[in-house]
């Protein structure tokens, strides 16, 4: 199957306020009809990049191109693209339908047709027969939904999504990245996410930038980002992950031996290593929590390697139980025990061990990431 063609590319872009400099040398490519998520702390520059694609700020050097056209000379609203905003920017006193038929105010088709293009996009986000409710009267989703129509309906090559679901509550939020992944591939369009949610990310993208100061950090599909992290600094963000202390034995033939804090000597291949960050001292080894199995008394496992533990903290929730636990053997440079956090899912007949436990912890050398 032939890869799509680039519908947004932004080449060398750099944004700066005065001496900050909010863009550093951006270089993107983002496919025609993928949803492709910015993802990032507070402050990264996600935002400002998604403005600058959608012509509301101006870029300080660089190229963005659109559909193979560049938009350094094309204002925002003759961009084929249109915004939904964190804040929905519906207006109450308006009804459903006249807040999603603001945008063809100058649009030349009759009232007719008009008034079929707003039912046509109420439908799609799943609000038909809600275009004569007041706006003031709807649930937050609700809200989303009708900006999500109000951006449609111009049929744009690009829908670009600020942090849309931030105001709402986790299950409705939960419900609505569902609904806008329908919704993608349903319209065929190109969706850009801005969100600071690893959760949200990994959950809705077909590929995810992560960004830190300005910068990509590292661009790739959530499961490779999620398993295979190129930086420690990405590692630590997205998701929950492990670092023991490690020192380099030998490296040869493609392999790496190292000497891992708990868990002993292992050997891993190239692509299980990445980068550490610039003030890193040493070699580190990360890992996920639920990449290792806690092993109750008597019970077997799959696992090839087991290391001793104690059980210091236990958090319930419900489908998970997570355990905070002390290897053998391993204490911080001040003395305290170094833990580390795995989780287990609740299935019928597993128990949840207590605080205080002495119990095994069984994982696998193919679960880890060198940091070094």
């Amino acid at each position: 199957m032939t890869e799509a063609k680039p519908m947004i590319e932004c080449k060398g872009v750099h944004k700066y306020y005065g001496d900050y400099h909010a863009l550093r040398g951006i270089d993107l490519t983002i496919r025609a009809g993928e949803f492709f998520s910015l993802l990032g702390p507070s402050g990264c520059g996600k935002t400002t990049l998604l403005r600058t694609i959608a012509g509301f700020e101006d870029i300080s050097d660089g190229a963005i191109l659109i559909g193979g056209k560049r938009m350094e000379e094309v204002p925002a609203n003759k961009r084929p693209t249109n915004m939904v905003f964190q804040s929905y920017a519906i207006f109450p006193h308006l009804t459903v339908a006249e807040n999603v038929a603001f945008g063809l105010r100058r649009d030349p088709r009759s009232k007719a047709d008009k008034a079929a293009a707003v039912e046509e996009a109420l439908a799609m986000v799943g609000l038909k027969g809600y275009g004569a409710r007041s706006a003031h009267a709807l649930s937050g989703g609700q809200r989303q939904r009708v900006a999500l129509a109000r951006a449609l309906i111009l049929k744009p090559k690009v829908l670009l999504l600020d942090e849309p679901l931030s105001a709402l509550d986790r299950k409705m939020r939960e419900q609505m990245q569902v609904e806008l992944i329908k919704l993608q591939r349903q319209v065929g369009i190109t969706f850009v996410l801005v969100t600071h949610d690893q959760e949200e990310a990994l959950v809705m993208s077909d590929r995810i930038a992560v960004m830190f100061e300005g910068e990509i950090a590292q661009l790739d599909g959530p499961e490779a980002l999620y398993a295979r992290p190129a930086t420690r600094r990405v590692a630590d963000f997205i998701g929950v992950m492990n670092f023991l202390p490690a020192t380099i034995l030998s490296e040869a033939g493609g392999m790496v031996t190292v000497d891992v804090a708990g868990l002993g000597q292992v050997e891993l291949p190239e692509r299980q290593i990445s980068r550490a960050n610039p003030d890193d001292e040493g070699a580190v080894i990360g890992f996920r929590p639920e990449t290792m199995t806690l092993v109750g008394a008597g019970a077997t496992h799959t696992q090839p390697r087991e290391t001793n533990a104690t059980i210091d903290e236990v958090v319930y929730y419900g489908d998970m139980t997570y355990y905070d636990l002390s290897l053998d053997g391993v204490a911080r440079s001040d003395g305290k025990s170094r833990t580390v956090r795995i989780s287990m899912r609740n299935v019928f007949g597993r128990d949840v061990q207590e605080v205080g436990t002495r119990t095994r912890l069984a994982w696998s050398p193919g679960s880890l990431v060198l940091f070094r």
